[in-house]
């Protein structure tokens, strides 16, 4: 049994890799299940919501407990599953080149990031209107972790409001 307690602020809470690492039995199911599917296909584990890079450690050492775990149950499982996280928090997009180098790939999760950056719940009917994907706070932190992911050498995807903006097309394809 596992209690959720209401949050002054659900989006600053406990929630996401926050909740996973508090609730390890729930997350290290999770992680087994994802293990053993590895086998029948492609698969990447991204982690969402991951401003400190000891949350991203703390994920990448209960993987690994994992992968011991079915290496001694004799389980079959990918051992080279790509890991990597979600941009959505303005500390993350800053310090980027810190979890470049533990991860495999960054997706840039623009709902969120933007909500965080420039302090507007979108789902606020008083301040919606000041929800502005194009502000140059966000598009600094958009441009920073796409440059991140191009001296890494690795891969920048983006999901979100943003990514299916076309007006957005031009601006992203010229990061």
């Amino acid at each position: 049994q596992v209690s959720v307690k209401e949050s002054v602020n659900s989006f600053l809470g406990m929630r996401s890799i926050r909740f996973c690492l508090k609730n390890q039995d729930i997350f290290k199911t999770q992680l087994r299940a994802i293990m053993r599917s590895s086998v029948y296909g492609n698969l990447r584990i991204m982690i969402p919501m991951i401003p400190h890079l000891s949350e991203l450690e703390m994920t990448i050492e209960l993987i690994d407990e994992i992968k011991n775990e079915l290496e001694m149950r004799g389980e079959k499982f990918k051992n080279d599953i790509p890991l990597g996280i979600m941009i959505e928090v303005p500390a993350t997009a800053l310090t980027a080149e810190t979890f470049a180098k533990k991860s495999d790939f960054f997706s840039i999760g623009t709902n969120d990031l933007i909500q965080y950056t420039i302090a507007v719940n979108r789902e606020d009917e008083e301040v919606v209107h000041l929800y502005q994907p194009f502000h140059p706070a966000v598009l600094k932190l958009i441009h920073n972790t796409i440059k991140v992911g191009n001296d890494f050498g690795i891969e920048v995807s983006m999901c979100g409001e943003m990514a299916g903006n076309i007006y957005a097309v031009p601006i992203l394809l010229g990061m």
